[in-house]
């Protein structure tokens, strides 16, 4: 059983939504890191236009560069910062065309490794070419490109990194030409990687932004199945089983913003403790106004604690998790 909220913070709860973008409002897809030269932690998410309701079928999906937002107090309140500058290789087009999706940053020795989906244009529908790109930073704001993955297909997206017990490093993604299955690729040093082919999950279900992350003497994955978050556990990262019952996240909560499920999740393991972003869909009218297309179309960041519970489950409580408290690493 994981500790809890230290005293006299058992009656704080974690405010809703925790971020909209104040510039689209369309926040989606957060990563959370810590910013060493800025003393803040530091969040990545995807961009779409929501805010814009002329905008045909898709393409308000497209057409935006990864948002930043930064917390200096541990990740309870939250402050736009501005937008992530990834300069693209010229077959990719002009900024204002790319599409910058799920991001994926990983901290080793003195860079930062960015993984970054893109889309080469803005679109109406869904059957377009992705690919995962590699960049790294000193800083987390001046940006080199370093290549792009050979990853299983021509339509791979949603990158998450971790470290094994015995060095490697191993990516898991979304693999769009294998009906939303999650695959992995293998790599010694982060530049150089090797496509594995499918993860084998029991009980598969179609999917996406699948989050590895070691907590409580396991491996854990949740995947966005669109009805929640689906868990699975593993000892070794490689077999893994999947947590029966219903997913993260699967029914509505209470707080603002947070009445729909919680979709495309980071998490953060931190000082014994883990906290899960994730986003929703809140499709909620405006006050004395019908249900307009971008209260459909606006999504917002929320955050809650993970748990084990004493059945050795992965459990959350939207409606009574305390606020994050990430302590500077």
């Amino acid at each position: 059983m994981i500790r809890p909220p230290a005293p006299g913070r058992a009656a704080a709860r974690a405010l809703h939504p925790l971020y909209r973008d104040p510039v689209h409002d369309g926040a989606a897809d957060p990563v959370v890191v810590w910013n060493e030269r800025a003393g803040a932690w530091w969040m990545f998410y995807t961009n779409r236009r929501a805010a814009d309701p002329a905008l045909p079928e898709i393409s308000w999906i497209h057409g935006t560069r990864i948002g930043i937002a930064a917390s200096t107090d541990g990740g309870e309140t939250w402050r736009h910062h501005g937008e992530a500058r990834l300069p693209l290789p010229p077959e990719y087009g002009p900024l204002e065309e790319q599409t910058h999706w799920a991001p994926e940053i990983v901290r080793h020795e003195d860079a930062y490794h960015l993984y970054l989906s893109v889309v080469p244009g803005i679109f109406i529908d869904w059957q377009h070419p992705r690919a995962i790109l590699h960049f790294t930073s000193p800083d987390l704001e001046n940006w080199t490109y370093r290549s792009t993955l050979p990853l299983g297909s021509d339509r791979v997206i949603d990158a998450c990194v971790a470290r094994l017990a015995d060095g490697l490093w191993r990516m898991w993604y979304n693999d769009e030409r294998l009906d939303k299955a999650i695959a992995y690729a293998d790599s010694p040093d982060l530049h150089q990687w090797v496509d594995r082919g499918l993860v084998r999950l029991p009980g598969r279900r179609p999917g996406e932004g699948p989050k590895v992350f070691a907590f409580a003497g396991s491996w854990w994955m949740v995947i966005d199945e669109w009805c929640g978050l689906a868990v699975y556990r593993s000892a070794d990262a490689a077999n893994w089983g999947r947590q029966p019952g219903e997913n993260l996240l699967c029914r509505p909560g209470v707080g603002e913003d947070d009445g729909a499920v919680g979709r495309h999740a980071d998490v953060v393991v931190n000082d014994g403790r883990a906290w899960l972003f994730y986003f929703t869909h809140p499709g909620k009218p405006r006050a004395g106004a019908a249900p307009s297309l971008c209260d459909h179309r606006r999504s917002s960041i929320h955050a809650v604690e993970l748990l084990v519970d004493p059945e050795g489950r992965l459990v959350c409580d939207r409606d009574r998790s305390p606020p994050p408290r990430l302590v500077a690493r």
